[in-house]
């Protein structure tokens, strides 16, 4: 079906009506629907064969059933209407899911409920569309005194960064004041992380999902023993679903689409239909689907890195290479053991590995090839062959501007700390030698493409070398700490050549750029 068509189809059959009158057609008090916010009801009854005789799988691939393309068609024809006052959508990574659920709102009575992924317009509650699954009252009783007390622990951090900044830079710099400093400030940052930790694990806590059987879980007890990962439940489907529960109403067919502009990673076109995520909608939509008769899902081909596998590219008895997803830290944190990462998820079929075999890890939002040591032999050899540029790591970036020259050598000694501002991370005086080679090898009107080749390895080097006045002066597109946070960043590890400590043979990987 055309999108003319499809619209048609939905201007005939979904009209957009006031809540009360939605109410009384529907034999729905009046204090529900303005709740739930449904904004559309079917004139007509579906067409024989429309109404599916189960709620299809939201994990199916390929277009929804006519139902519920119908009510899409309808949403994003209101999408349109209101482009303007939804422009945000259409800026660079500005894009997001929606969602539709039709639902058999009484006998007889079919409407449709709306919903988006996260936040729209900064807002969690937007006027037609259903609220977020949270209870924003049980969010308010502790969340405001939370985030009060982390900005403040934030803001003194920040202070104490500068401090030590300064002292860093000043030629009477004192070295036994500045590592008091140090120390504080490494301790106001254990604290806020700490903090930090235990607000999300008592949100994820009384943060409860539905099912159709009445039953309530947390988040935390859905995604345990690991911790939920950010914005579970805040997607368009849970909401459907949660609304429709809390009200009564039976699902009967559900499609999500993308709308806005395209992410700048790919992978979405405004208008496209595509199924739940798996990463959080894979845990969360299981459970809230008990209790209905739902298609089965269907079967799953082995996950894709950009799916968030931890791809095994080569193993033997002394190293391992992996393929990492954006995303998901190398090593768990000193303070959470058991977080999610690339050594947790290795360890059921690695239990031998321990951080300390890791190379070079990488950062979480850092996506590609890593080279992991299985024992201390190897681990030697590989780090002296990367110390002694015989080893080979490759990056690949997109930085935010263009370049005056096609390459280059970026010498600029780093102090050997992420935190402070960004002329302060690197001393000449106080830093250790860190170089990076590059080469920019594609353009755009306001963006290049550039091969990174880090000689030496410091924690972030290669996002300070591009963002510093004194190396590239260009942060890297989607760095959120030196530039303008995007979809993700655009920073990967695309190839890795070394020779093999045991066999004696070179070998070569690569991971082409998944943007």
């Amino acid at each position: 079906m055309g999108a003319r068509q499809a619209a048609g189809l939905a201007a005939r059959h979904l009209t957009p009506r006031c809540p009360d009158l939605i109410d009384a057609a529907a034999g729905i008090p009046v204090s529900e629907a303005r709740d739930s916010q449904i904004l559309l009801s079917f004139d007509a009854p579906p067409l024989p064969g429309d109404v599916p005789e189960r709620l299809p799988s939201p994990f199916a691939p390929g277009p929804p059933v006519r139902l519920a393309r119908i009510a899409a068609e309808a949403l994003q024809q209101r999408l349109r209407l209101e482009q303007a006052r939804w422009e945000e959508l259409w800026r660079p990574g500005g894009g997001k899911m929606f969602g539709v659920l039709v639902v058999a709102a009484a006998p007889g009575r079919w409407a449709s409920l709306c919903a988006f992924s996260g936040m729209l317009g900064g807002a969690w509650t937007v006027e037609g569309f259903v609220p977020p699954v949270f209870d924003p009252e049980a969010r308010a009783a502790f969340l405001p005194t939370g985030e009060a007390e982390l900005a403040e622990m934030g803001r003194r951090h920040a202070e104490l960064t500068e401090q030590c900044a300064r002292l860093a830079l000043s030629p009477q710099g004192r070295e036994s004041e500045l590592r008091r400093l140090e120390a504080h400030r490494r301790e106001v940052s254990h604290l806020r992380a700490e903090r930090s930790r235990a607000l999300w694990q008592q949100l994820s806590t009384v943060f409860t999902v539905p099912n159709a059987r009445g039953e309530q879980r947390s988040m935390s007890a859905l995604f345990a023993p690991r911790p939920p990962p950010g914005g579970a439940g805040d997607c368009a489907a849970p909401k459907l679903l949660a609304c429709a529960y809390r009200h009564g109403w039976k699902p009967l067919a559900l499609a999500e689409f993308w709308w806005g502009a395209t992410p700048l990673g790919g992978g979405r076109q405004s208008g496209a239909y595509y199924p739940a995520c798996d990463n959080k909608c894979g845990t969360v939509l299981p459970f809230m689907l008990e209790g209905l008769e739902v298609d089965p899902a269907p079967a799953r081909p082995a996950p894709s890195l950009e799916e968030g596998a931890v791809r095994v590219l080569h193993e033997d008895a002394t190293l391992l290479v992996v393929d990492k997803p954006h995303g998901l830290p190398s090593i768990p944190g000193r303070h959470s053991p058991g977080r999610d990462s690339v050594l947790i998820r290795l360890l059921e079929r690695f239990p031998d590995l321990t951080s300390a075999h890791f190379i070079h890890a990488l950062e979480p939002e850092v996506s590609g090839l890593q080279v992991i040591a299985r024992d201390t032999t190897t681990q030697a050899a590989l780090q002296r062959q990367l110390a002694r540029a015989e080893a080979e790591h490759r990056h690949v970036a997109w930085v935010d501007g263009l370049l005056p020259h096609e390459q280059g050598r970026i010498d600029l000694p780093l102090r050997g700390t992420t935190s402070g501002a960004l002329e302060a991370l690197a001393n000449p005086r106080h830093g250790k030698q860190a170089l990076t080679d590059w080469r920019a090898t594609q353009s755009s009107e306001a963006r290049t493409r550039v091969l990174l080749w880090p000689r030496t390895r410091h924690a972030m080097q290669l996002r300070i070398h591009a963002a510093h006045p004194s190396g590239m002066g260009l942060p890297i597109v989607g760095d959120a700490r030196f530039g303008v946070e995007d979809t993700r960043l655009m920073l990967h590890a695309e190839g890795l050549g070394f020779t093999h400590p045991t066999s004696g043979e070179r070998r070569e990987f690569s991971s082409p750029a998944p943007f």
